[in-house]
C-alpha cells in the first residue's frame, strides 16, 4: 500500500499548491517531488535523480518543436493553410467545425500548446461556427477538443514523452519512426470520433453551411498559401523512411549504433528544417532577420520555462518512483482485481481523467505512463499500442478536464459564452 500512499501524497500536494494557493504547476510538482524525498529519506539519490531529469534527450526536442511552432506562427504560413481547408468544408452544413477539428488538430501538432492553439486557430473558427449557428458554448469546446488532438498527434511533445515511457517500460528504444506511424493510427482514429461528434451536434443543433462571402475562394487561397501544404511533408517524410529504412539501410551504413543516433536526433533537426522551409516560402520572411528571429524566440520563452520545468521534475519523480518500485507495486495491486482486458481499458482512462484535472499531459505521461503501459500489457494489451494511447488519454483530457481545463478557459474567452453551459456542455 506504500505504493499508494507516495501517489496519494503527490496528487494532494500539486492540488493544495497548484488549486488552493493558485501557484504555477511546475512549483507544484517541484514541491511535491521535496515531499516525496522527505518520505521516503532518499536525500542522497537527489543528485542523481536530477541527473536523470536534465539527461533527457526528449526534453531537447520538445524545445525544438516549440521553437518551430513559435516562428511559423509569426511567418502566418498556418494561417495560409487554415484558409485553405476553410475553403474546402465551408460550403457544407457544420463545415466550420469540419475545419475546426482538422486546422486545430494539424496545428495543435506542430505546436503541443493547447491553449495557444486555441487562440491562434480559434480566432478564425470560433466566429465562423457561431455564424453557422453553432451555440457559443458548443464553438467553445469544439474548438477547444480539436486543438487538443494536437496533443496525440505527432510531433507533440506528448509524443516525445510517450516515446520515453515506452523505453522505461519495455526496455527497449524503439525507433522513431515506427513510433510515431502507430501514434498516425491512434490519431486518425480520434479525429474520425471528432468529425462524428460535429456531425451529429449539426444535426441536433441544425447548423447550416457558412455564408457563401463568408468562404474564401479555393483557388485563391491554393495559390496564395499551397506551399503550406508542403510543411506536413517536410516533416513527416524522414519518420516515415526512418521507420521503413531504419533496421536495413541506416544499420548497414551507421552501424546500430549510428542508426539508433540517427533515428533520435531527428526530432530535432526536422523542426529545424522545417522552421527553414516556413521562412523562406513565408511572405513575411524580410520580417524574420536575425534579430526578429531572436526576439519572437525570446518572447516565448516565458511560456516554453514552466513546461520544460515541469516535465523535467516530472522526470524526476518518474526516477525516485521507479526506485521506490510504484509501478511494480500498483500493477499488484490493480492486476489483483481481476479486471481484465476490457475492466482495465476503462478504469484507466478514467484515472487518467481525474489526473488530467490537475497535471498537464506530457507530465502525466512521464510520470504515469510506464505504469499504465506495465497495467495494459498484463492484460493482453500490445505495449507499443499502449504507450501510443498514452496521449490520447493524459494530453488531451487535460485540457478541456476542469478545473485544469485551460482549452476550454481559452475558448469561453473567444466564444463569449456562458460557464455553467460551456462546463455543462464539455
Amino acid at each position: 500500500m506504500e505504493a499508494i500512499l507516495y501517489l496519494g501524497v503527490m496528487l494532494v500536494v500539486i492540488c493544495l499548491w497548484f488549486m488552493v494557493l493558485k501557484r504555477p504547476i511546475y512549483e507544484a510538482v517541484l514541491i511535491s517531488f521535496i515531499a516525496l524525498i522527505l518520505i521516503t529519506n532518499t536525500w542522497s539519490s537527489v543528485p542523481a535523480y536530477i541527473e536523470k531529469g536534465l539527461k533527457t534527450s526528449l526534453i531537447y526536442s520538445m524545445i525544438a518543436f516549440v521553437a518551430m511552432s513559435q516562428l511559423l506562427t509569426k511567418t502566418k504560413i498556418i494561417d495560409n493553410c487554415v484558409m485553405i481547408i476553410l475553403s474546402i468544408f465551408g460550403r457544407v452544413p457544420g463545415g466550420a467545425g469540419y475545419v475546426s477539428v482538422v486546422a486545430s488538430g494539424f496545428m495543435g501538432a506542430l505546436s503541443g500548446s493547447g491553449p495557444g492553439n486555441v487562440m491562434a486557430t480559434g480566432t478564425i473558427t470560433i466566429p465562423a461556427m457561431k455564424k453557422s449557428g453553432f451555440p457559443a458554448e458548443l464553438a467553445a469546446n469544439i474548438e477547444s477538443a480539436s486543438s487538443y488532438l494536437g496533443n496525440m498527434i505527432p510531433p507533440s511533445a506528448n509524443i516525445v514523452a510517450a516515446i520515453g515511457a515506452y523505453a522505461v517500460a519495455t526496455g527497449i528504444e524503439i525507433a522513431t519512426g515506427t513510433f510515431w506511424i502507430v501514434c498516425w493510427g491512434c490519431s486518425l482514429w480520434f479525429i474520425l470520433s471528432r468529425f462524428l461528434q460535429v456531425f451529429t451536434f449539426c444535426k441536433i443543433y441544425k447548423v447550416k453551411a457558412m455564408n457563401k462571402e463568408d468562404v474564401p475562394s479555393f483557388k485563391k487561397t491554393l495559390k496564395e498559401g499551397w506551399t503550406g501544404l508542403l510543411l506536413p511533408v517536410i516533416i513527416l517524410l524522414p519518420f516515415i523512411l526512418d521507420s521503413i529504412l531504419n533496421a536495413t539501410f541506416f544499420t548497414e551504413r551507421l552501424g546500430a549504433t549510428g542508426a539508433k543516433n540517427f533515428s533520435s536526433s531527428l526530432l530535432i533537426f526536422v523542426a529545424g528544417i522545417a522552421t527553414i522551409f516556413g521562412i523562406l516560402v513565408s511572405k513575411e520572411r524580410k520580417q524574420m532577420g536575425p534579430v526578429n528571429i531572436v526576439k519572437t524566440l525570446a518572447k516565448g520563452v516565458k511560456g516554453l520555462a514552466p513546461t520544460v520545468a515541469t516535465c523535467i521534475f516530472g522526470y524526476m519523480i518518474g526516477a525516485l518512483f521507479s526506485d521506490l518500485n510504484v509501478a511494480a507495486s500498483l500493477n499488484g495491486i490493480i492486476t489483483s482485481l481481476n479486471l481484465g482486458k476490457v475492466g482495465m481499458c476503462l478504469i484507466l482512462p478514467l484515472i487518467a481523467c481525474v489526473i488530467g484535472m490537475i497535471i498537464p499531459g506530457s507530465s502525466s505521461v512521464v510520470m504515469f505512463g510506464p505504469l499504465f503501459i506495465a497495467l495494459l500489457s498484463s492484460v493482453g494489451v500490445s505495449p507499443l499500442l499502449a504507450a501510443a494511447m498514452l496521449p490520447c488519454i493524459f494530453g488531451v483530457m487535460c485540457g478541456i478536464t476542469p478545473p485544469f481545463a485551460l482549452g476550454m478557459y481559452a475558448g469561453m474567452s473567444i466564444a463569449q459564452s456562458d460557464f455553467s453551459k460551456t462546463f455543462k456542455n464539455n
